[in-house]
């Protein structure tokens, strides 16, 4: 008589296999240190709380449905970016992620993801980490126009208090960025210098 499968014998649950393999995908690859892993983890949480801080005003009754869906979009998107900088940690970094077609499991020329990260880096420090506070200290915008004084940081109070709580963190989110592009530039250069560009990588045995 055949034995039916026993709840152990049977595959593991959807949200289980999901859970594995997204711990899988962005497990730290070989190499990078245990402060790198924490800032790469900590980038889109520097960007969640402005992003929180401005989704209420998505529910504003005196706004029309393109300036909901922008408010919307720029917070989803700003921390969509943010999370990519894990990416300079996991191997999905370095290699192209299995879901990817034609390209998966080919490894990612350094420069693809240095470029981009040196630039992104650079103009997020430039943002936020130099204009924004040369502009709150002068009291003005970045084009140099007095603020208005419904502007969250000029109306006082916990308004006030709330608007800098949330966007001071993006201060930190180009240095950041920095760092773990530089870090990840090192690595790659040390552990395949003379790697050509999308080369398959062979599958390791489980």
């Amino acid at each position: 008589m055949t034995k039916l499968p026993s709840s152990e014998d049977r595959a593991p649950a959807a949200p289980g296999r999901f859970r594995a393999a997204w711990r899988s995908a962005h497990r730290p690859v070989p190499g990078v240190s245990r402060r790198n892993r924490l800032l790469a983890h900590a980038v889109p949480f520097t960007v969640l709380p402005a992003g929180l801080w401005r989704l209420p005003a998505a529910f504003d009754t005196g706004i029309g449905i393109g300036e909901r869906s922008y408010i919307v979009f720029l917070s989803l998107f700003s921390e969509a970016v943010a999370f990519t900088a894990i990416g300079l940690v996991a191997r999905w970094g370095e290699v192209v992620p299995s879901w990817v077609p034609v390209l998966r499991g080919r490894r990612i020329p350094p420069a693809a993801v240095l470029v981009p990260a040196a630039l992104g880096a650079t103009a997020l420090t430039l943002l936020w980490t130099v204009l924004s506070l040369a502009t709150e200290i002068m009291g003005t915008t970045i084009r140099g126009d007095t603020l208005p004084a419904d502007f969250p940081s000029e109306t006082g109070g916990w308004t006030a208090v709330s608007y800098y709580v949330c966007y001071a963190p993006l201060v930190l989110w180009g240095p950041l960025l920095a760092v773990l592009t530089v870090a990840y530039g090192r690595r790659r250069r040390r552990e395949d210098p003379c790697a050509p560009a999308l080369t398959p990588v062979v599958r390791e045995s489980a």
